[in-house]
């Protein structure tokens, strides 16, 4: 991976992201992250009576009370930045799991959970332009890019996206021209077979776009 200030001397001003750095919050947040997940499911797939609603509706009213004197910018809080926990410690993402990241591609592996479900038991459609987005940002970063944003993201569904089994995600910049990058990627099954697959166009931000 280059410097990416040696392809763009501008790079530091563009739109004022913030520093992403690792963040170790310990291991507290691990198993919040791990619950919030179980409970996001449990959100939409448990059918419990009216008294254990009201229980519930109390006990994340707490949870809101305890944590809200505590919010913090972007990029100061630990979520997505804890690069050790399944989606990097961010209940927006899938929690997948890094396997690659190297200039000539990125890969990981994620599994879907009834959260994520459209109907029929099948991964929403809408779920994976948010992971292939995601995808072609850490295509970008691991190529050395300057900062850019999505200008298109095109979706081919080839077959149905199931949860609870682990899929593996492959992207990779397929050529760059200027402040273009075209990227792709792919997700398969653990038998290999092809699920969907995406391509878009990420541009490098001008000085002072957000």
């Amino acid at each position: 991976m280059t410097d990416p200030s040696q392809l763009d001397p501008e790079y530091d001003r563009h739109g004022g992201f913030p520093e992403f750095e690792p963040a170790d919050p310990g291991p507290g947040f691990g198993r919040f992250i791990a619950a919030m997940r179980r409970v996001q499911d449990f959100a939409v797939s448990a059918d419990p009576d009216r008294d254990t609603w009201e229980t519930a509706a109390d006990r994340a009213e707490e949870l809101a009370a305890l944590l809200g004197p505590f919010e913090a910018a972007e990029g100061v809080g630990p979520a997505n930045r804890v690069p050790n926990l399944p989606g990097a410690g961010s209940l927006l993402m899938a929690p997948y799991r890094m396997t690659k990241f190297q200039a000539d591609g990125v890969e990981f592996t994620v599994q879907f959970s009834r959260f994520h479900v459209g109907g029929n038991s099948a991964v929403h459609g809408g779920v994976l332009p948010l992971m292939f987005d995601s995808m072609f940002g850490m295509v970008i970063h691991a190529t050395g890019r300057p900062i850019s944003r999505t200008a298109f993201l095109h979706v081919d569904y080839r077959n149905v996206t199931p949860i609870n089994v682990p899929l593996t995600v492959r992207g990779w910049l397929d050529r760059a021209e200027g402040r273009k990058a075209f990227v792709k990627a792919e997700m398969t099954d653990p038998d290999g077979k092809l699920l969907a697959e995406a391509h878009g166009l990420m541009v490098r931000l001008l000085p002072g776009q957000p």
